[in-house]
């Protein structure tokens, strides 16, 4: 299947650029171009996307709002936000908007395909550089004193019924580290990581490792 994709982004050159990469691959079909929220959630509409590759600021509707707009739509795309350093205190709020993955926007054009691939397949993507610096931020929080909210009870019994493996995979995803680093450290293949992941974060309740992450580090089990 060849993924339908709409590029969202407030700068032309970067927008003509991502286009570009994205239909020298014969895996994914970019169907529209947008500039901004509101042209994003038109082309939308017109052209039902598998995927909708967004750019976190843009003028007017940013992307943020245009994400929780196109999560709304008859047929939502899946949204992949666009982000950089510098960009960290919009990451929770994309989350809680719906999002399906964060990329750098430096993210190699071959990984860039891989991930649209895997988003419209229904995974959840995440840049381990993006994981590891809200963990960074998490950890600065929690020694100036402000640390997350409190557990809830669901929290922590799920958390209770954790077997070894899956904790300590837990505390890995904590720390940042990415699937093969993971891999390294236990011992194992990529692709087994990648399905112990998945596996995770259903039983955790959640869509991405950025959540599961902000739930080690609330628990206390990244240090």
């Amino acid at each position: 299947m060849v993924v339908s994709v709409l590029v969202v982004d407030d700068s032309e050159i970067m927008r003509r650029g991502l286009a570009e990469v994205l239909e020298a691959s014969r895996e994914v079909h970019v169907v529209g171009q947008a500039w901004d929220g509101h042209s994003a959630i038109e082309a939308a509409r017109q052209f039902v996307p598998d995927v909708a590759l967004v750019d976190i600021r843009m003028p007017g509707m940013d992307g943020l709002t245009a994400t929780r707009r196109l999560r709304l739509l008859p047929r939502p795309p899946f949204v992949v936000i666009l982000t950089m350093f510098g960009e960290d205190e919009y990451l929770v709020e994309a989350l809680d908007a719906g999002v399906s993955g964060f990329l750098l926007k430096n993210t190699p054009p071959d990984q860039l395909v891989r991930a649209i691939v895997l988003v419209a397949q229904g995974h959840s993507i995440v840049d381990p550089a993006v994981t590891g610096r809200i963990m960074q931020l998490a950890t600065a929080r929690r020694q100036a004193g402000a640390g997350g909210p409190e557990l809830t009870g669901d929290e922590r019994a799920v958390l209770a019924s954790l077997g070894e493996r899956d904790r300590e995979l837990l505390v890995l995803i904590g720390q940042g580290r990415s699937n093969a680093q993971i891999a390294e450290q236990l011992g194992t293949g990529e692709g087994t990581v990648r399905g112990q992941v998945s596996r995770l974060l259903g039983r955790l309740g959640l869509d991405n490792r950025v959540q599961a992450a902000l739930l080690a580090y609330r628990a206390e089990l990244s240090r």
